[in-house]
């Protein structure tokens, strides 16, 4: 508990700060960067920390070509295709396909029987950090016309995922008796969940009351429970896969936190659902 509050201590004033920093300088576009950099940074040890795994269950996984992949998507979310360049994001999309398929035809040419799998758990990699993780980027850059907009997004963002994950933890810690998914995460109970959710209730209407007044009452509850049980999707998702390599967390990087992975995994699944409800909310 100690080590969990002390890396919470130290990572979210950075956090917070590469948010907010832009609205203080909103003629220098650069500020931007930071966020950006913290993104790409954490989307590259999340990625590490997913093909540790795969190995971990020797699914052959091409970890060169995921990272390759994983670049060009970060690219064009940096240049925010999904709003500016839709079409450049389903070329991708299908040059991913096509590269995998010829670059690991050759790699298994000794032993075919792992080719479908190797391919399978590189291009997961590829969409599950990268392609889901972008649209975080994307909302940090894609915004512009609508001063301080994406900070609002951001903080709402955050504010709310990790409220939910505050929720479910003490509430479970405390009240939790039944179990939600012993045989994928034994920690998780439905009180925790219920806690989880609630408290991103909660901490979406106070968004709104206190810096996002262009986001009423009617829209960020109903957004902030949606974050909630997709958050907890993510969860059982990552820790499905944990299991599958018989491992208690992705990493130890993060002293209380386990890994990148582990902090990522409720924040992938919401990326996109945010930014396209910004998208259609906002236009």
């Amino acid at each position: 508990m100690k080590s969990r509050l002390i890396t919470a201590a130290i990572a979210l004033p950075v956090l917070i700060f590469s948010i907010v920093f832009p609205a203080y300088v909103p003629d220098y576009p650069q500020a931007n960067w930071l966020f950006v950099a913290i993104a790409a940074a954490a989307f590259v040890a999340g990625l590490f920390e997913y093909f540790t795994l795969t190995k971990k269950m020797e699914l052959k996984a091409d970890a060169g070509i995921g990272y390759l992949c994983s670049g060009a998507f970060f690219v064009l979310f940096f240049l925010d295709a999904p709003a500016k360049g839709p079409d450049l994001l389903l070329l991708m999309a299908a040059a991913t396909v096509v590269i995998l398929l010829v670059t690991q035809t050759f790699r298994f040419q000794k032993d075919f029987s792992k080719m479908l799998t190797g391919i399978g758990v590189t291009m997961l990699g590829v969409f599950y950090v990268a392609f889901l993780g972008g649209f975080l980027v994307s909302m940090r850059v894609g915004f512009e016309g609508q001063p301080g907009l994406s900070t609002k997004l951001l903080g709402f963002f955050f504010l709310v995922t990790m409220g939910s994950d505050v929720g479910a933890y003490f509430t479970g810690k405390n009240l939790g008796k039944h179990k939600m998914a012993p045989g994928i995460s034994p920690g998780k109970t439905w009180e925790g969940f219920a806690g989880g959710v609630v408290l991103a209730a909660g901490f979406a209407a106070l968004s709104t009351l206190l810096f996002f007044r262009e986001l009423p009452y009617y829209a960020s509850v109903p957004l902030g429970v949606a974050m909630a049980l997709l958050g907890v999707a993510g969860d059982l998702a990552e820790s499905a896969m944990k299991r599958g390599a018989k491992t208690k967390d992705a990493a130890s990087i993060l002293p209380g936190h386990g890994g990148f992975l582990d902090r990522l995994d409720s924040l992938l699944l919401n990326a996109p659902l945010v930014y396209y409800f910004a998208r259609f909310f906002f236009q």
